[in-house]
């Protein structure tokens, strides 16, 4: 009897505890509704007193509200800063609530912009069109950026172009100042869209709107960037194959970045149609022209060397008007006519015929193009680059350590991937001859010379 007496002893203390502690709980839970819970000032928080730096962060991350989900008085915030709950109790803030809160949609709103949808830019001009795609400046929803629409259409009984998606999977691994950048991939039915960073010409529209050669000083800074760019490339095993300088675009800081990384022979866009491929052919090396196909990182470093001698010169070095034929003859008119001993396996090659060609003596570049003997190392740099056998051109990452760029600021060497050069100090571009640089890429707008260039 005594054992049972302590037994209900118990149960009665058990049940007074139990009841004791929803008393408390409830008390709580009526405190925190009206925020003075003792100890939760310092997790539950007003918008209002939320700093003004914050609020953004605050509004693009609410969630909706969802009654299947949460108690039907309250809706949850998350700040993401510190993730802190923010409690709004709807009895004593329905109809008071923030105008902010309510004009900013959350992102999982259908109807607010997303990365990966059509309708989340909008086109404002059309800037080029080729075979099987046309680009558009645009401008996205999203963060309200300029962006370049390269809008590839899609043929059912083709499917999608093997050059854009080659393009859209190489860009999509490469991040670096000198690379343009690949913002997005919309695809539907009828189209393939690849959303690029808008920049404002290409090099060839600058050299156009700069006839005679370009300042010296701002060549070097050109090169320099376009080498640091194949370099990035090179190190990764990917070849750009492509280069002119329509395909360089530049910024209206004076950034250079490598653009069109479709590759195959189909041209990509924006560009203009030419008969044969003459404007490929300027800047394709001897070896790739004699048919070979064998060809690694060295393919690259002729186009280079093209492209120097014309931001110096002011025309284009190897300017061939006919086939591959008169391409070669000039570039054998200024490096001479190769052989077994100057081109070790040249007579192997598919289209070498020693007896179509005429014999020439090579040349001191400076012959060919006077305004490389202005620029100290000029002349050495682009012999070097403009080597008719392919072993023996220099590398991008040894050319970025030639002479020539000797008298530039150390730090250019020790820049991160994504940091531009111009982020060193005292770099910068330089007028060129009568035309002060505060009109540079003001003028221009992206890709229009691809449809009226001469080059």
């Amino acid at each position: 009897k005594c054992l049972e007496n302590i037994w209900r002893m118990k149960e009665l203390e058990h049940t007074f505890n139990f009841s004791l502690s929803l008393f408390f709980r409830q008390i709580c839970v009526t405190k925190m509704s009206t925020r003075n819970c003792p100890g939760m000032d310092s997790v539950i928080k007003p918008l209002d007193t939320i700093p003004e730096d914050k609020k953004v962060r605050v509004q693009r991350t609410q969630s909706t509200f969802d009654p299947f989900e949460k108690p039907a008085n309250q809706v949850k915030r998350v700040h993401s800063e510190n993730n802190a709950c923010i409690n709004f109790n709807k009895s004593s803030s329905a109809g008071k609530e923030s105008p902010k809160v309510r004009r900013h949609s959350s992102p999982s709103s259908p109807t607010s912009p997303k990365f990966g949808k059509a309708d989340s830019y909008e086109k404002l001009e059309k800037l080029g069109e080729g075979s099987y795609a046309t680009v558009y400046k645009g401008k996205s929803k999203v963060n309200g950026k300029l962006v370049a629409l390269k809008v590839i259409r899609l043929q059912e009984e083709e499917g999608t172009p093997f050059t854009a998606i080659r393009e859209a999977s190489l860009l999509k691994g490469l991040k670096h100042a000198n690379i343009v950048l690949l913002h997005d991939i919309i695809h539907t039915k009828e189209t393939l869209t690849l959303v690029f960073e808008y920049v404002h010409t290409d090099l060839c529209q600058y050299m156009d709107k700069h006839p005679g050669g370009l300042h010296p000083d701002n060549v070097k800074l050109f090169l320099f960037q376009l080498l640091r760019g194949l370099s990035y490339i090179h190190q990764r095993y990917i070849l750009h194959r492509d280069l002119k300088p329509q395909n360089l675009l530049i910024s209206d800081t004076g950034e250079l970045k490598l653009a069109d990384f479709g590759l195959a022979r189909a041209k990509s866009v924006p560009s203009h149609t030419y008969s044969n491929e003459v404007v490929t052919l300027w800047y394709r090396p001897p070896d790739v022209l004699l048919g070979s196909t064998e060809y690694s990182t060295c393919l690259d470093m002729w186009g280079v060397g093209c492209i120097f001698v014309e931001m110096i010169q002011g025309v284009a070095a190897f300017p061939g008007m006919k086939d591959i034929q008169d391409q070669l003859e000039r570039i054998f008119l200024v490096l001479g006519t190769p052989n077994e001993d100057t081109w070790p396996g040249v007579h192997s090659l598919p289209h070498f015929k020693p007896e179509r060609f005429t014999l020439y003596s090579s040349k001191n570049l400076r012959q060919a193009w006077n305004k490389l003997s202005y620029v100290n190392h000029a002349e050495d740099l682009a012999s070097k680059l403009l080597q008719c056998s392919p072993k023996n051109r220099l590398s991008a990452q040894a050319a970025l350590s030639h002479e020539y760029f000797s008298d530039l600021p150390p730090r250019l060497w020790e820049l991160t991937d994504m940091s531009s050069i111009f982020t060193v100090s005292n770099v910068r571009l330089q007028p060129e001859a009568g035309e002060s640089m505060r009109t540079f890429g003001k003028t221009s707008s992206y890709g229009k010379s691809l449809s009226n260039s001469k080059h």
